[in-house]
């Protein structure tokens, strides 16, 4: 069996030019935390999640750590190959993990390219294994790799694809599916868990992060945003179905390949009016950026039974500099959980997690004043998907202290508020 923690400290990995990744054992494994560094604890440490990734990190030099020595060391050169370029590497966990650290590195000479859209975990080598500095935030198989056949799910998904040709959403979706390997879109497809119910082409903010669209020049979207607004039948035809076989059956709007879908206020009333006059199984869902309380009190009185709000800080300027919101404010987002907690209903945080940022003593107590005023029942522990250094940057971030660590952040948050849950997902409430 597996161990759960190393019982030694892993050593550092790094990648050749040809993009090989090796491990070093003349430095041990770091991390940072924003601008600080320093080793994993064992208790911080588990096996590489399987469905995980490695990244190679161009332009930048992984740091360490000499045995013995609590200073930060810079590896410039393959040990193995004097005066070979190498590259820091990170490690992009599957769902339901979350960072503790992110990956250590320092920019080599001129300014690095900017990273794609991912998140960026702590990686190092031990006893044949790779370790990252990260837990397990969910203990929900439902995008676990495991769980997904490949071959089962190419044979469904052009099943359902042929014998609905005319709903325009469950097309998309088969795309989502297929050629990006969507969990949720897989799910849809294998009739269990949570369905994505993607339905706005427009957004009213631009996200620095947005995994959906991005100008021109900047790092690419990682996948393709929605190009036409469903109408509230097509909804239906795909949400109905799964809502009555699907077990633990969730449904929701607001996707990674859309914009905001409370825009399409309207659509979503009707569609959620339709589904609820079919079946009152399930759990229908919205994610958003909260942008709209006006809308989602409408929602709200259709049969709307859950919202997860999307947010980055707890503190307005920063959320603003991260969403550079148009026609919205933070006073808007908070509005929008209230609205919903006056309903009776569960309202989740999608708070971004990005170590050194979200555990700083300033954005701790920004986030407690939040959850004490409005109450939130769930946060969802995602890792921010961006540059962690250019997310800094853009947010003007100074630290207010020596980073708390991401376990007793959640640690003193349970203490604080004991309602309070953490997870990943989209939780079943039916």
């Amino acid at each position: 069996m597996t161990p759960s923690h190393p019982d030694g400290s892993p050593c550092l990995v790094f990648a050749n030019s040809r993009g090989e990744i090796l491990d070093y054992e003349g430095l041990e494994m770091a991390g940072a935390a924003g601008t600080f560094f320093r080793r994993p604890k064992k208790e911080e440490l588990i096996e590489l999640p399987e469905g995980s990734e490695l990244f190679v990190l161009p332009g930048r030099l992984p740091v360490g750590f000499e045995p013995g020595s609590d200073e930060p060391a810079l590896l410039a050169e393959n040990p193995y190959q004097p005066g070979a370029p190498i590259q820091a590497v990170a490690a992009f966990m599957a769902p339901a993990h979350t960072a503790i650290l992110t990956a250590a590195f320092a920019g080599a000479g001129k300014r690095p390219p900017l990273l794609p859209l991912f998140a960026y975990t702590a990686v190092g080598w031990y006893r044949d294994r790779f370790w990252v500095a990260a837990f397990r935030s969910d203990p929900d198989p439902r995008q676990d790799a495991r769980n997904f056949d490949q071959d089962e799910i190419r044979r469904r998904t052009g099943h359902r694809l042929r014998a609905h040709a005319g709903n325009r959403l469950i097309q998309h979706l088969g795309k989502c599916c297929l050629t990006y390997g969507c969990p949720a879109a897989r799910n849809y497809f294998l009739d269990r868990w949570e369905a994505p119910l993607p339905s706005s082409p427009t957004c009213n903010a631009s996200c620095v992060g947005c995994i959906s669209l991005q100008p021109s020049g900047c790092c690419p979207a990682t996948q393709d945003r929605i190009r036409f607004v469903p109408t509230p039948a097509e909804i239906a035809e795909i949400a109905v179905p799964h809502l009555e076989r699907a077990p633990q059956a969730v449904v929701s709007f607001g996707q990674g390949c859309e914009g905001e879908p409370l825009l399409q206020g309207k659509t979503l009333v009707g569609a959620v009016h339709r589904i609820r006059a079919r079946t009152d199984r399930g759990t229908v869902n919205l994610n958003t950026n909260g942008s709209l309380p006006g809308v989602v009190q409408q929602l709200a009185g259709a049969g709307l039974d859950s919202i997860r709000i999307s947010m980055n800080s707890a503190r307005p300027e920063l959320h603003r500099r991260y969403y550079r919101p148009r026609g919205f404010d933070f006073q808007d987002v908070c509005r929008s959980m209230d609205v919903m907690k006056e309903h009776g209903r569960h309202v989740s945080l999608n708070y971004f997690i990005l170590p050194g940022f979200t555990d700083d003593p300033a954005e701790f107590a920004a986030l407690c004043d939040l959850i004490a005023r409005h109450r939130p029942d769930l946060i969802q522990l995602r890792n921010l998907n961006m540059d962690p250094e250019y997310y800094l940057q853009v947010l003007e971030h100074e630290p207010g202290g020596p980073p708390m660590g991401m376990l007793n952040w959640l640690q003193e948050l349970r203490h604080r508020f004991p309602w309070l849950k953490f997870g990943y997902f989209n939780p079943p409430l039916r």
